[in-house]
């Protein structure tokens, strides 16, 4: 039996129930109910009444007066008594079944759904891989389309090549007249240096004369100067023998 009783609070507060049994006692009332049909604490449980007329039915069979009229009656009081008792057994096992086969269904359900979560997940890493592939290749894309209009604004692929022909054939000439030029460079400065040899031993030859001329000033002063000297000696003597 399960008690309830509540209890009166002020105004704004909730109304708070409590129970003879706890939570956990719930399954074992709810079972003892089914078993003994007992679904009411007002009047006698079905399976009292059973049991009632099952004894009344055996005490009258255990009887030696004759009573088959009376056994007849509490035998078939007694059977309709079973069928009251059986029917909503009936009723309580076609509801368990039903029961059954709709947990079996939803775990069935359950599973089904688990199944497609996990598939929704593998999907979604899927699509994740999917479209940073799509970034790259849209990277890609657009940087050739970027290189494709860096080239369109390019001249034509004739015109290039041209173009790197002159320049070669300019290049060839300039290394043709750098070659000469090397060439003339080389040749000037072998006719500096000769030059520079002859201004060199010219100037030598000219100290040279210059130094040699120097010496025969001398030698001629000095000749001069002697005989300047002798006649002058000569004219002193010429005097004083006169």
């Amino acid at each position: 039996m399960l008690a309830k009783g509540r209890k009166l609070a002020g105004r704004g507060e909730e109304m708070s129930a409590h129970y003879a049994f706890g939570p956990q006692d719930d399954d074992a009332i709810i079972k003892h109910r089914l078993l003994t049909r007992t679904t009411t604490t007002r009047g006698e449980p079905p399976l009292k009444k059973l049991q009632k007329k099952f004894m009344s039915f055996a005490t009258e069979i255990e009887k030696d007066a004759d009573n088959i009229n009376d056994c007849e009656r509490l035998y078939k009081a007694f059977l309709q008594e079973i069928n009251t008792f059986e029917l909503p057994l009936l009723k309580s096992k076609a509801v368990v079944d039903a029961n059954i086969r709709e947990k079996e269904s939803f775990i069935e359900l359950q599973v089904e759904i688990k199944r497609q979560i996990l598939q929704a997940q593998i999907d979604i890493e899927d699509l994740k891989k999917q479209l940073e592939q799509s970034k790259i290749e849209r990277q890609h894309k657009e940087e050739c389309e970027a290189i494709r209009k860096l080239v369109s604004l390019q001249p034509p692929r004739s015109e290039t090549e041209k173009l790197i022909a002159d320049l070669e054939k300019e290049i060839a000439d300039l290394e043709g007249e750098n070659v000469a030029c090397v060439r003339t460079l080389e040749l000037r400065k072998k006719q500096f240096a000769l030059l520079l040899h002859v201004v060199d031993e010219l100037q030598n030859s000219i100290e040279d004369e210059q130094k040699s001329i120097a010496y025969e000033l001398r030698a001629i002063a000095e000749e001069q100067k002697t005989s300047i000297e002798e006649g002058s000696g000569g004219a002193s003597d010429a005097m004083a023998v006169d």
